[in-house]
């Protein structure tokens, strides 16, 4: 047996370099995914109405919900991208004093600085060391007031279906109605789907939904159609930040473990990946993030784990136990007979 990822063949789990080839693709183009990165998203929502309209996916009920700005509150049949604020009591990120930001365009502020005792110098985003004023983290951004409120930030992130290396929800559908597309990415076809649900616990995110009205699932395609015809997906095409990014996953990898290292020499030092890795608990997700806190603190599991890892295994226990029990049912049967016969 090799000690080294199977290539061609279909895995449970671990790393798959080539996920179209494993599902049958022998010539298969590049794998395509998503890089979302967080730290440039300003919640406009764009991709959540380019998706809808480009995907006819219904109305979710715009109901709001009294705890945020966001009105979607998580990935569904009828929400496929779903942008979260998070507020946070608590500065963009750990900058040094007197880091300029020349490009800076805040009125108000401008129009206080040098005005009170919490106003740093023009230019600066924290006053210099020794002249920090009561209530202020030290080396961090300055209050907004006298009073020692501190900086809030928003995190806005918007989440999608990861098309996972090892797709759970793939792996169980007993119709056929999700399967791997050659560009690597996992879609439902509505119409095969027959409503059983399996999918939707399987899946290690939270993604796969159905809808109320006929039972069946639904999610984010990574607009296949779109793709066959050399187009980007509608989200990644309305996003005015370039917040979420579309392309080869290798390129996307590459790109974003540079963004991290930028933010890092910024001062960013929360700044992290996550769901790029092929190491990882699903082999590495087709749709990725950069976060600027804990995946918890975004709705998302800190390590996600293919729910169908363990299934060889569980299908062996049960082959013995039922081999078992049938050997005592026979061991029985034949004491009995021949107590009987006697």
């Amino acid at each position: 047996m090799s000690d080294g990822p199977d290539v061609h063949g279909n895995q449970w789990f671990g790393p798959q370099p080539d996920v179209a080839g494993a599902a049958g693709y022998p010539d298969a183009p590049p794998r395509m995914g998503f890089f979302t990165d967080t730290s440039v998203c300003i919640g406009c929502k764009a991709c959540e109405v380019a998706c809808k309209e480009w995907n006819a996916v219904p109305e979710d009920g715009l109901e709001l919900t009294g705890m945020s700005y966001d009105n979607t509150q998580g990935l569904g049949a009828d929400t496929w991208r779903h942008v979260a604020f998070i507020e946070q009591r608590k500065p963009f990120g750990g900058q040094e004093p007197g880091v300029v930001h020349e490009d800076a365009d805040v009125f108000e502020a401008a129009a206080r600085l040098g005005t009170d005792a919490a106003s740093p110098g023009p230019g600066a985003t924290a006053p210099p060391p020794g002249q920090v004023p009561e209530g202020a983290p030290a080396g961090r951004i300055s209050p907004l007031s006298p009073d020692g409120r501190t900086e809030l930030r928003w995190l806005m992130a918007s989440d999608v279906c990861k098309h996972c290396t090892h797709a759970a929800c793939l792996d169980v559908c007993p119709t056929g109605a999700l399967f791997r597309t050659e560009f690597g990415t996992v879609v439902v076809q509505e119409d095969i789907c027959n409503g059983c649900g399996y999918c939707v616990p399987a899946c290690p995110y939270g993604v796969i939904d159905q809808r109320k009205d006929d039972g069946r699932v639904w999610k984010c395609t990574l607009c296949y159609d779109r793709l066959g015809a050399g187009m980007e997906p509608a989200c990644a095409k309305a996003c005015p930040t370039d917040s979420i990014q579309f392309g080869p996953l290798d390129e996307l990898r590459e790109r974003a473990q540079g963004r991290v290292a930028q933010l890092h020499a910024a001062g960013v030092t929360d700044a992290r990946l996550y769901g790029e890795s092929p190491d990882d608990g699903v082999g590495g997700d087709g749709a990725f993030f950069l976060l600027l806190d804990e995946p918890e603190v975004y709705g998302l599991p800190p390590d996600p784990v293919v729910t169908t890892r363990d299934l060889p295994d569980m299908w062996r226990h049960a082959a013995l136990a039922a081999v078992t029990l049938v050997g005592l049912a026979v061991g029985g049967f034949a004491g009995g007979f021949g107590r009987r016969s006697r």
